[in-house]
């Protein structure tokens, strides 16, 4: 089982204590997680639609096989928590996350938010900035759905293109506001990594700290210059589609994670898979979510990346995020 005992309530309006991290079977100390953190994945995930109807990880059919994979990696290289985007519009399962996590004995923080625009619920174009922050600071104060599991962090919140369309400028500035009020952290979907910049632009814009951000998708945008200017601001650059070699080679992300590092951005790395359909799984010929483990961490420490950089990488960083940690701190 997870490491969730209640052992530190959380504090008024629901902010969580900056020693714990939420997950979905209740708040866990950061000295429990002691392995390493997948930064952005998808446990139960219903993104089909009629030009894509394999994005889908359906708990009833799929979700056996999740619980494997994440069981396996906490066996073999110790994984400790997942942090887990599946926001509003995208299929979200609260209580098949709660079942995952203890199945797996892997901590699962869940999200909340509204991803991009081609994903908006009908009527949502018509709702203002307040309304939005209402609702999701009642997801993060009283929980969501019949077991009240109370999310993490709040994405991904997407957007597509250079700059936001209007609908997805108001769920960020919702998403700042609410992370505000709240003390969670805001996760972004940037469509094939572009859009970062604006993103960032939009969410201080509206209070939220940088450090309190992650960029979403950045390893599918082949410019460090943006990446390097991302961490100068303090937000994380998530490289989190590791393995999704159909739009991206390996190699690539490799060279831009690299870039990053020896630019002296080693402390607001994120890294991940983003496994958002069935056929990524390993029972169906997948990468899986053991990639970045098997794979990728092997590749960076062959071209001289030490351990000590790699748990940065991949614990604290994604600890510091989640908490608001300065550097240095979790």
């Amino acid at each position: 089982m997870p490491a969730t005992e209640n052992l530190h309530p959380t504090t008024a309006r629901g902010r969580p204590s900056t020693g714990h991290v939420r997950t979905v079977t209740g708040p866990v100390p950061l000295s429990r997680i002691r392995g390493p953190v997948l930064a952005h994945e998808h446990l139960a995930l219903d993104l089909g639609r009629d030009t894509d109807p394999d994005a889908v990880l359906l708990p009833a059919t799929h979700g056996p096989h999740v619980v494997a994979e994440l069981a396996a990696l906490r066996e073999e290289f110790g994984l400790a928590l997942v942090i887990e985007l599946t926001c509003r519009g995208m299929g979200r399962d609260a209580r098949a996350l709660a079942r995952m996590s203890a199945a797996s004995g892997v901590a699962v923080v869940a999200g909340t938010g509204w991803y991009y625009g081609r994903f908006h619920p009908d009527g949502l174009g018509r709702a203002g900035v307040g309304e939005l922050t209402d609702v999701l600071v009642r997801d993060i104060e009283h929980g969501i759905g019949p077991l009240a599991v109370r999310p993490g962090v709040i994405g991904e919140v997407g957007s597509h293109g250079e700059r936001p369309a209007a609908g997805e400028a108001r769920v960020l500035v919702a998403a700042a506001r609410a992370a505000v009020s709240t003390g969670l952290s805001v996760a972004t979907h940037a469509q094939l990594g572009v859009g970062g910049p604006g993103q960032l632009e939009l969410l201080i814009g509206a209070g939220l700290p940088a450090h309190r951000v992650s960029i979403g998708h950045q390893d599918l945008l082949d410019d460090p210059c943006v990446h390097r200017r991302l961490a100068a601001s303090g937000a994380y650059v998530a490289f989190d589609t590791i393995g999704k070699r159909t739009y991206r080679s390996d190699e690539t992300r490799l060279r831009l994670v690299l870039a990053l590092l020896e630019a002296g951005h080693a402390d607001r790395v994120l890294l991940s898979c983003d496994i958002s359909r069935h056929r990524y799984l390993l029972n169906e010929g997948g990468h899986g979510y053991g990639h970045l483990f098997r794979s990728f961490l092997p590749a960076l420490r062959a071209r001289g990346v030490d351990d000590e950089l790699i748990d940065l990488m991949t614990r604290r960083n994604p600890l510091r995020f989640l908490t608001g940690a300065a550097k240095g701190g979790a």
